[in-house]
């Protein structure tokens, strides 16, 4: 591609579930990047590539694509719909020229559409707005439409970004239509987008005869090549085997010499020997490179301005494990392999923060799933470590120590209200708005603090018996408050180690609920379930029944136990409290207390 007026380049953003990953793979198809059993073979999201993104079945990390339409390259970025990944929506919407913003026919625009929104319009970006799952039986694409202008209005940064197209899609089958039709069963295909995206989105403005210039905006690595440099050239050319200079983000220079260039033609990188200003590119043999420096010409290194990306808001101690059953399930466990661990982590994820803190670590991310995501990576690939109750990062401004703050918005059916608003009301969130969906839902805004946050998803869950939806999204900072209550009754803690036995576990059944099975292996110190009342209960959940050739007067048949509860890693990380750890292993996750000793945890208590 010699031409940057026959570039596009793009980001797909939407809320999370309204539909990115899939009109991506319907453009990927309808564009004959694939050959046709490829297509047919190919999962049903091409784009996720990660075994937790097809499990927990969303984007968790942006991903570059490119596919020819006509004599047009069309450069595709797929961004994650959740706010907490939205670092990798920041660093990822400069290598763009254009928008495609996806919304929900029925949900219409939610939180995290707003946030990314605000983000593409600030960078002067032009956005071409797609109604999509217009199929819905409960759609309301009037209306929907309506709250998107509301949505322009309020972010808009020049009355020129008020004056957008609309198009009407149904991603899942690959159609599109540039005017709303009447019945959405008609053959079609995704013809109106791709003119879109040629028509209505401007080719890269950049300067070709300039010195080369690229801002590094993504990493990857290869075990073949080593570490490519990723982002879109500025201006300039790039050659093979070209001499450049690498500008850190403290100013200082490194040369440095490029060694291949690869350009993209679907999911495969393409080497090519030479790359224009607006095209977007992977380049190797730059080992120092990390995300925010500049890639320039030797004779004339010039810095672009550096990614801005947005505070972490939770934090949480990440360090070796230090419970009895450490070194039993995992290859890595001491401090020195996880610090080494993080410390490439922090290469690719942007709006991860690591500090050391005793033998372990501070981590430091956007939420609750950001984290849990980092501890699920780390465990699958072997590593063993405890982590502590998320606790929230607080900044001081005119001397004044200030927390953040969250805008949730939960929609959840009117018969469930009054549990919700009980919930909300003990962790301090003030209703702003209420309002009543055209399906006959509530939805409600709340702002409320990030720490109320912790723990607050399962609780609601069980309070609407799985049927509240709930988003929320950063809403800057105010003065800390008073420490919250805490709303969980006490643990039960195992007071001995070994296996669990049937008999004991009918006894301690009866106090609360059970989160072990028998025939667990258990240590003194570990939290097996939970109480039903305050504070803690000691109990023996490895105790055998006492034999005799004497005749019970009850009954000997088999125990009856209730199944118990398999905590999951967010469920657990929810649970914990200040005075509690999680221990994570390949092969478990086990909650346990942070003085194993009773006596101990009674000295720590009155300290």
């Amino acid at each position: 591609m010699n031409d940057a007026s026959k570039i596009r380049n793009i980001a797909i953003i939407a809320h999370v579930d309204h539909g990115k990953t899939t009109m991506v793979d319907g453009l990927l198809k309808q564009s004959n990047t694939f050959r046709d059993n490829q297509a047919e073979m190919s999962q049903d999201l091409i784009m996720d590539s990660g075994d937790q993104e097809h499990e927990r079945g969303i984007t968790i990390t942006a991903k570059q694509t490119s596919i020819y339409h006509d004599d047009y390259k069309i450069n595709i970025i797929d961004t994650p719909g959740h706010a907490d990944f939205s670092g990798e929506v920041e660093r990822t919407l400069n290598m763009a020229d254009g928008v495609l913003l996806v919304v929900d026919a029925q949900e219409g625009p939610m939180p995290q559409t707003k946030f990314v929104l605000s983000k593409a319009l600030e960078l002067g970006l032009k956005p071409v707005v797609i109604i999509n799952k217009i199929d819905k039986p409960s759609r309301r694409i009037d209306e929907v439409i309506d709250e998107v202008s509301d949505l322009f209005l309020e972010l808009a940064i020049d009355d020129s970004q008020l004056h957008y197209p609309v198009y009407y899609a149904i991603g899942r089958d690959g159609k599109a239509w540039s005017k709303l039709p009447d019945n959405p069963e008609e053959q079609a295909d995704l013809t109106p987008i791709f003119d879109a995206i040629i028509n209505d989105i401007p080719a890269p403005t950049v300067d070709s005869e300039g010195s080369f210039q690229l801002l590094v905006t993504s990493l990857q690595y290869d075990s073949f090549l080593g570490k490519y440099a990723i982002g879109r050239i500025s201006r300039g050319s790039v050659k093979q085997a070209q001499q450049a200079a690498l500008i850190k983000r403290d100013g200082q220079t490194v040369n440095c010499k490029i060694d291949k260039i690869f350009g993209y033609r679907g999911l495969n990188r393409e080497e090519v020997s030479e790359a224009i200003a607006g095209d977007i590119v992977a380049l190797t043999g730059i080992a120092d490179a990390h995300i925010g420096e500049t890639i320039a010409d030797k004779e004339n290194p010039e810095a672009l301005p550096v990614i801005d990306i947005e505070a972490p808001t939770l934090s949480m101690y990440l360090g070796p494990n230090t419970s009895p059953m450490k070194g039993k399930e995992a290859e890595y466990g001491t401090s020195r392999q996880i610090g080494d661990r993080l410390k490439k982590e922090l290469e690719t994820n942007v709006s991860l923060r690591v500090e050391e803190e005793g033998i372990g670590f501070v981590v430091s991310g956007r939420g609750e799933l950001h984290l849990s995501v980092l501890i699920e990576t780390l465990r699958r690939e072997g590593y063993e470590f405890e982590v502590g109750r998320p606790q929230v990062v607080t900044i001081e401004k005119d001397g004044e120590v200030q927390e953040p703050v969250e805008e949730l918005l939960i929609e959840v059916g009117p018969e469930f209200l009054g549990a919700v608003s009980q919930e909300l009301g003990a962790r301090r969130a003030a209703l702003v708005k209420q309002e009543q969906t055209s399906s006959g839902t509530s939805r409600s805004t709340y702002i409320l603090p990030t720490r109320a946050m912790i723990g607050l998803r399962n609780l609601l869950l069980t309070a609407t018996k799985g049927t509240v939806i709930m988003n929320s999204l950063p809403h800057g900072y105010q003065p800390l408050g008073a420490k919250l209550q805490q709303t969980r009754n006490g643990a039960l803690v195992a007071t001995e180690a070994g296996t669990t036995t049937a008999y004991a576990l009918d006894l301690a059944a009866a106090r609360g609920e059970l989160y072990v099975g028998p025939g667990t292996t258990v240590y003194q110190g570990m939290v097996v379930g939970l109480y039903n009342r305050q504070g803690d209960l000691d109990i023996n959940v490895c105790r055998g029944k006492q034999l005799t050739n004497m005749r019970s007067s009850g009954s000997d048949g088999a125990v009856q136990l209730t199944p118990f509860t398999d905590l999951s890693l967010e469920q657990s990380i929810d649970f914990i409290e200040d005075d509690e750890l999680l221990e994570v292993t390949p092969k478990a996750v086990r909650i346990r207390k942070r003085h194993l000793d009773p006596n101990q945890r009674k000295r720590a208590a009155k300290n």
